[in-house]
């Protein structure tokens, strides 16, 4: 998977995620104005209200996705840039002591 296909997963699930929020919220308004809970209009506000709130705080919003997705790339098994970059040094260590032993041995 290159780098493009998963950017464009990863806004996929994030656009997902905020209308699956959407519409959770509506859900639950609704379903407490059947209870008699609230009003509609009450349910309405209440509904408007959380997603302003969503909408007007994106840096918690943000930060609550970016653990979450750095949660769920961990479950699925990928590496963080450190762990790459780790594995990059380790494996140009090894070939560097390769070579060194392979031209031992044709001296």
């Amino acid at each position: 998977m290159n780098s493009n296909d998963l950017l464009k997963q990863l806004l996929m699930i994030g656009i997902g995620t905020t209308s699956l929020v959407t519409e959770k919220i509506r859900e639950v308004s609704e379903e407490w104005v059947k209870d008699g809970k609230l009003n509609s209009e009450q349910a309405k506000k209440f509904a408007d209200d959380l997603m302003q709130q969503l909408k007007s705080d994106p840096g918690t919003w943000e930060v609550q996705m970016q653990r979450q997705l750095r949660n769920a790339l961990q479950d699925l098994g990928v590496p963080r840039q450190s762990e790459m970059d780790e594995l990059r040094g380790r494996l140009d260590r090894l070939e560097r002591q390769v070579r060194d032993l392979e031209n031992k041995l044709w001296r």
